[in-house]
């Protein structure tokens, strides 16, 4: 027969047990039902920007047109000729920084070609995903700082209309900007498709308008979203 004392120590350690289990559980049921911190909001936030270029309409990256000043000053927006189905980054650029993009872990370059509203310029713009910030600045160092097309973002012409002589030769300008994960490309030519050697004197400012198309699809591409948690593109 259990003396009172042993029976009193079995319920003292009865109860403790108890506190400590139903603490343990009110701490969990806490982490189950609390919101997600500032930093997991942050980091939900990050990891939704860079599964945009796989989840987003193509349409949405490239819309039909896109606005820009021209060189007089004046407001025009360039029409959307065609959006590549390839998305291999190998094949996207010029061989030289090929290597150095998968280095860098890049996971697709999209691609689509853009004519100016005089339809004299055409600008083939590349959007180059990588896993984060830090590998997309590592791949943006390969490119040159000049504004020289070569190497850089392959030209993209469509057969049949007034991009079809786009060819690597016809290159004549190009400019690489860093969007946090994405590296957005463009590169420019004449609708002639005259080589850039043939030309006798350079005017780099009919080519300008290009920075402003990449700055819009750079904004477009890393716009802030408010988190939604419950949606299937976050993880929060």
């Amino acid at each position: 027969m259990r003396t009172w004392p042993v029976v009193a120590v079995a319920a003292a350690l009865t109860l403790i047990f108890a506190i400590v289990a139903g603490v343990a559980g009110s701490a969990a049921v806490a982490e189950l039902i609390r919101g997600p911190s500032p930093e997991e909001l942050r980091q939900a936030s990050l990891t939704e920007v860079a599964g945009r270029w796989q989840r987003w309409q193509a349409g949405r990256i490239f819309p039909a047109t896109l606005a820009y000043t021209s060189e007089q000053g004046a407001r025009e927006r360039a029409r959307r000729v065609g959006i590549s189905t390839r998305v291999d980054c190998r094949t996207a650029v010029d061989a030289t920084l090929a290597a150095s993009l998968q280095r860098s872990g890049c996971r697709a370059v999209l691609r689509a070609t853009y004519i100016d509203a005089l339809q004299g310029i055409e600008v083939t713009l590349g959007v180059a995903a990588f896993p984060d910030v830090r590998a997309a600045g590592s791949a943006r160092a390969a490119f040159p700082d000049d504004g020289r097309p070569s190497p850089g973002l392959r030209a993209l012409p469509f057969p049949g209309t007034v991009t079809d002589r786009f060819a690597q030769a016809g290159r004549q300008a190009a400019t690489v900007r860093q969007a946090g994960p994405y590296l957005v490309i463009a590169t420019a030519g004449q609708v002639d498709g005259r080589p850039a050697r043939a030309l006798e004197r350079q005017r780099p400012t009919m080519f300008s308008f290009v920075g402003d198309l990449t700055q819009d699809v750079a904004d477009v591409l890393t716009a802030q979203a408010a988190p939604v948690c419950s949606g299937a593109e976050w993880r929060c």
